[in-house]
């Protein structure tokens, strides 16, 4: 009989093969930005993007940041734990340049 999958892994994969959520995470990598600039820059429709925003703030991966300034300014950024995504997200990348075709 094969091995059970780990419910913690399982519950990884579930989460990180979300439609658009890798895209996010990596997206976020250098620093925190702006709903606008995640929004353009993965082509994602705001609608979605903010679903998944808080998808990953309820998981403590992104954090969002309101910042009382006329208008009012809200950037996100990862976490500890989002930013401990990473290596992962390094090596994904890397795979891709090896494996996969434009």
């Amino acid at each position: 009989m094969g091995k059970s999958i780990c419910p913690r892994f399982e519950k990884a994969i579930g989460l990180l093969s979300q439609r658009w959520t890798g895209l996010i995470v990596y997206q976020l990598l250098p620093g925190p930005q702006r709903f606008c600039s995640i929004e353009s820059s993965i082509g994602i429709s705001g609608r979605v993007l903010s679903e998944r925003l808080k998808d990953l703030e309820s998981e403590g991966i992104v954090n969002r940041e309101v910042f009382p300034e006329t208008p009012v300014r809200i950037e996100y950024s990862l976490t500890d734990k989002g930013r401990s995504l990473e290596p992962l997200m390094r090596e994904m990348e890397k795979w891709s340049q090896n494996w996969l075709e434009a």
